[in-house]
């Protein structure tokens, strides 16, 4: 009996020890990570966007659940236009925070990274959300405003390349249908010269041999009616590549201001 309670108690010092020595481990990968995310931090304040990811990845590397390196993480990688990678870390760390302003920005950032990818149906999700964290960050109020415009702008380029698509399959169709006729028009006019005189149709040859060949160049130079001559096509081009350049720069002196990049710091 004596011996059977010397083995629990050795067991429960055993146990004891093992869970003190993991939770130092657990402090000492802690104070790692935050050494690790202070010197990212110094690299990505002087612009070393790239040694800075590194930096901080390693720092998850030594904590997993460090909010904080996941965030910085997301800032360096969008400043060096990894913005793929830049938004599922955002994420995280918007699924993670408890502050609501941590949340909005965290949003405001998605948004930046979407519209650079020009996702713009997601950059309009993720600027709502934020303002559903902070309804009065006028910034990203403004940068709604332009991703819903893009979007638009999006949603009208789709409807009229669909349109012209129908356009050409009606084009297409009318001049199958015009074949047909033409084909016709060659078998009717194949059986009537057929049944012609052969002396009507030397006199009809000789008497455009006499036609004066200035008229029929003449002839063959007007413009049908109803269609648009060379000239005039070219000149409804470039008014339409006039007409998207203008759309282009208004739209351009609108983009986003994308201001909301903030480190979190960890001293």
């Amino acid at each position: 009996m004596k011996n059977l309670i010397y083995i629990c108690s050795a067991l429960v010092m055993i146990a004891t020890s093992s869970t003190a020595y993991a939770q130092k481990d657990s402090i000492a990968l802690q104070r790692e990570a935050r050494k690790l995310v202070r010197a990212g931090n110094a690299l990505y304040n002087q612009n070393n966007y790239g040694d800075a990811s590194i930096v901080y990845k390693k720092a998850l590397e030594k904590n997993s659940g460090y909010k904080k390196a996941t965030y910085n993480l997301g800032n360096s990688l969008y400043q060096e236009k990894n913005f793929k990678e830049a938004i599922p870390q955002y994420t995280v760390a918007v699924e993670n925070a408890k502050d609501p302003f941590q949340k909005a920005e965290g949003y405001h950032n998605i948004g930046n990274a979407m519209m650079q990818e020009k996702n713009y149906q997601g950059a309009v999700d993720a600027f709502k959300n934020a303002l559903r964290s902070n309804p009065n960050d006028d910034e990203t109020r403004y940068n709604l405003a332009v991703a819903q415009k893009l979007l638009e702008k999006d949603k009208n380029k789709d409807k009229n390349k669909d349109k012209d698509k129908d356009k050409d399959k009606d084009k297409d169709k009318d001049k199958d249908k015009d074949k047909d006729k033409d084909k016709d028009k060659d078998k009717k006019d194949g059986d009537d010269n057929d049944k012609k005189d052969p002396k009507k149709d030397d006199d009809k040859g000789d008497n455009k041999k006499k036609q004066d060949p200035k008229k029929n160049e003449k002839k063959e130079q007007k413009p049908q009616p109803g269609k648009m001559s060379p000239q005039q096509i070219k000149q409804l081009l470039e008014s339409l590549k006039n007409e998207e350049k203008k759309t282009q720069k208004k739209l351009n002196a609108k983009k986003a201001k994308g201001s909301k990049i903030k480190q979190e710091k960890d001293w």
